[in-house]
């Protein structure tokens, strides 16, 4: 049964939430298209990474946050990250049918129009390649388009790119141990499937080279975003003061630290108590 939620408002805010910082990638594209808009991030840094958790465990904690950032009476929400959406969007819109949800998901559709050689490769977490939502996308992107797709799990990556170690030697080696059998497998289109990877697309481009194409779907999330939010009429029409503030189950430090260094931003940041964010 569908839950009671709250009357939207244009100037609500929208809320975007991921299991970490991997959703900054997401948030900079929904600030560049529509900048007017109040948002709020939740970080639930606390309880990540989510790709290497039971399916269980993550449809509780995405429920969860939602229903806390309803309590902050937010208009719209966007699923920020690829494992949560795989496994928790479809009871989300159900759960509340008048809340305009937006999702992530690789971006397969857009990597087959891209690719010359029918090769694609995909990085993403293991819940997010395991899931029965992917396996379908990708059936039916591999037999429109007549395509391959490589899939690669990269257990670990997320995590680092958590810490906030961009340049570190292990970083390197793991984009290396994940990218460079797919390109020799003859990828000539990378999709990140995981919105951390952007963080490091710069390194994924050296180690694939220039021939490669690199796909990342925080784009058209955002645009998806802003046609639910116009269908709605949901627009703000006069921006608001408090434009971000963000949320975090884990560390106040890190996650300032990576808005500072992603996105050379400094908004206020409040620590929620992972267990209780229904509260």
């Amino acid at each position: 049964m569908a839950d009671s939620i709250f009357q939207f408002n244009r100037r609500a805010p929208i809320g975007i939430f991921d299991s970490g910082i991997g959703g900054l990638s997401v948030l900079r594209h929904v600030r560049t298209l529509l900048p007017e808009e109040s948002l709020l991030y939740f970080a639930d840094s606390g309880f990540a990474p989510y790709g290497e958790k039971p399916e269980a465990v993550i449809v509780e904690r995405t429920v969860s946050i939602a229903a806390f950032l309803l309590t902050q009476q937010v208009k719209a929400l966007v699923v920020a990250c690829n494992t949560a959406t795989a496994a928790a969007i479809a009871g989300l819109r159900a759960r509340y049918p008048e809340l305009p949800v937006v999702g992530v998901e690789p971006g397969l559709k857009p990597a087959a129009n891209l690719s010359r050689s029918g090769t694609i490769g995909v990085l993403a977490t293991a819940n997010t390649l395991a899931s029965e939502k992917f396996l379908k996308l990708q059936a039916q992107v591999a037999q429109d388009a007549k395509v391959t797709f490589l899939l690669q799990a990269c257990n670990g990556l997320a995590n680092q790119i958590e810490k906030g170690e961009l340049s570190s030697r292990e970083i390197y080696q793991l984009v290396e141990r994940y990218v460079k059998p797919l390109v020799e497998q003859g990828a000539d289109t990378l999709v990140l499937g995981c919105t951390h990877y952007p963080f490091v697309e710069q390194l994924i481009r050296e180690i694939a080279g220039p021939n490669v194409s690199i796909v990342d779907t925080g784009e058209p999330v955002a645009q998806q975003l802003c046609r639910l939010l116009i269908q709605r009429d949901l627009l703000t029409q006069s921006p608001s003061p408090d434009k971000l503030l963000a949320f975090t189950t884990g560390s106040h430090s890190s996650l300032a630290l990576a808005f500072s260094k992603l996105l050379q931003l400094d908004p206020p940041i409040q620590l929620v108590s992972g267990a209780n964010i229904r509260d």
